[in-house]
């Protein structure tokens, strides 16, 4: 099983708000998705039905329809007589997310260098001057997620926004986040920094490039995750 940071308790599995009449088994689904990608589950890590069932207070046929759907997507496999096991990326699938990561990326810096209006990059601002006094990787990972996510929002196309999302739920199974990586966080930090410097000032290839090296550092830090933590 992937090892948890630390001092890092995982986030609480809570049920998606019943809004419009959302079937139970969506809002099932959206639950489980929401705490892979909080860390809540790891790669390695079992879901049973009857523990989700009990802990989100819903009957166990909602957590079954979810977890078909988990299964569909490819974000747990099969463990045996009881439960799946959420899926570990191979190595091919790694380095393919982060080309895709790189290019999305890239493209939100740059439409969000056009887009962005001056409240969104004070946002971005306060985004980025909590995570340089964040303490520990999951708040890290926390507060990148949603500076991330500022930016594709300021990048003001739907498409792009969408293909991120979906991609944000393949990057919850890398497991570990990079910034338990020693001098990862200042690095990311300076990162950030030139990103929303670029977007500030309108410099639409100043801010892709930028973007595009994050996701490239991003990685190279990963490997590095990878490498020190041995064979699974």
């Amino acid at each position: 099983m992937t090892r948890r940071v630390p001092n890092d308790p995982p986030p609480k599995l809570e049920l998606e708000t019943l809004e419009g009449g959302l079937p139970l088994g969506e809002a099932v689904f959206r639950s489980l998705r929401q705490a892979l990608q909080a860390g809540r589950y790891r790669p390695g890590d079992r879901l049973r039905e009857e523990e989700i069932a009990r802990e989100l207070k819903v009957s166990r046929t909602p957590v079954r329809e979810a977890f078909g759907r988990l299964q569909a997507k490819g974000f747990v496999e099969p463990g045996g007589a009881k439960g799946l096991i959420v899926r570990r990326l191979d190595m091919a699938e790694i380095l393919e997310l982060y080309a895709m990561r790189e290019i999305l990326e890239g493209a939100a810096a740059r439409l969000a260098a056009q887009h962005a209006s001056p409240p969104e990059i004070d946002a971005l601002a306060d985004l980025e001057a909590a995570f340089e006094q964040a303490r520990g990787p999951a708040e890290m990972a926390r507060l990148n997620r949603l500076f991330h996510r500022g930016i594709v929002r300021a990048a003001r196309n739907r498409y792009l926004q969408n293909a991120l999302e979906e991609l944000q739920d393949s990057i919850a199974l890398l497991g570990i986040t990079t910034y338990s990586v020693a001098g990862r966080p200042p690095t990311a930090g300076r990162e950030h920094g030139g990103i929303l410097a670029a977007i500030a000032a309108r410099d639409a290839a100043q801010a892709e490039a930028l973007a595009r090296t994050h996701i490239q550092e991003a990685l190279r830090a990963r490997l590095k995750l990878i490498q020190d933590s041995g064979p699974h």
